[in-house]
């Protein structure tokens, strides 16, 4: 199976991965001039119920796409219509880097960010020492829950958002990593705010564009 060209408007599409198909979904911001910026993003655990539907991360979707990026959303293997089985975050890993590296490959001018929700970020985090990203958006990182102690941590610019009364991430977990590892990050404390973001969707939307409107690209034929 040959890898699809990139497309010129938001639409599902499938591409070869390690395991099989992945089932990916491509959203091209509402704004005439894109930035030269595609952000790909990672879903929560697969065995929890997580999709590229889940609403967290479609709304981090839909904040960079009004920054100007578009973005790449995809379902790990066993998830959808991606094929294969849950990998306990090993074959994901390989999963998050076939879709990468297409991005790359048919978009070679642009800004490559990668973003993630829950297991997403912590399978994101992983990625980002052979990927090198230009920025890592992580929310809800799921320390305490999945083994951080030998990640590398992120040399590019990185926001992370963690609510305050997250019941299935513990957020102390969370502050005590970003801590003790002395990783040079931008934390967000959403107050009264619990793992899914209920009733705080449009908070955690503006907390992102805040958080990474400094680092995104100029628009193509800006001058600053």
């Amino acid at each position: 199976m040959d890898a699809p060209a990139f497309p010129a408007e938001s639409t599902t599409l499938v591409l070869p991965g390690p395991a099989g198909r992945l089932e990916v979904a491509v959203d091209r911001p509402d704004e005439a001039a894109p930035r030269p910026l595609v952000a790909v993003l990672c879903h929560p655990l697969p065995t929890e119920g997580g999709t590229m539907h889940n609403k967290v991360v479609t709304m981090l979707g839909r904040a960079l796409r009004e920054l100007g990026a578009t973005t790449v959303r995809f379902n790990f293997r066993g998830t959808g219509e991606s094929e294969g089985e849950f990998d306990e975050g090993k074959g994901e890993l390989d999963d998050l880097r076939a879709v990468a590296t297409w991005v790359r490959a048919q978009c070679p001018d642009d800004a490559l960010w990668l973003a993630g929700f829950s297991f997403g970020a912590y399978v994101s985090i992983r990625a980002v020492a052979e990927l090198q990203p230009a920025m890592l958006i992580s929310v809800a990182p799921p320390a305490g829950r999945w083994d951080f102690e030998d990640i590398e941590l992120p040399a590019c610019p990185w926001l992370v958002i963690q609510g305050d009364a997250d019941e299935i991430v513990d957020p102390q977990a969370v502050y005590d990593w970003l801590e003790s590892s002395e990783a040079q990050a931008e934390l967000v404390r959403m107050p009264d705010t619990g793992h899914f973001f209920h009733r705080k969707l449009m908070d955690l939307r503006g907390a992102i564009k805040n958080g990474v409107r400094p680092y995104l690209p100029g628009l193509p034929g800006a001058h600053g």
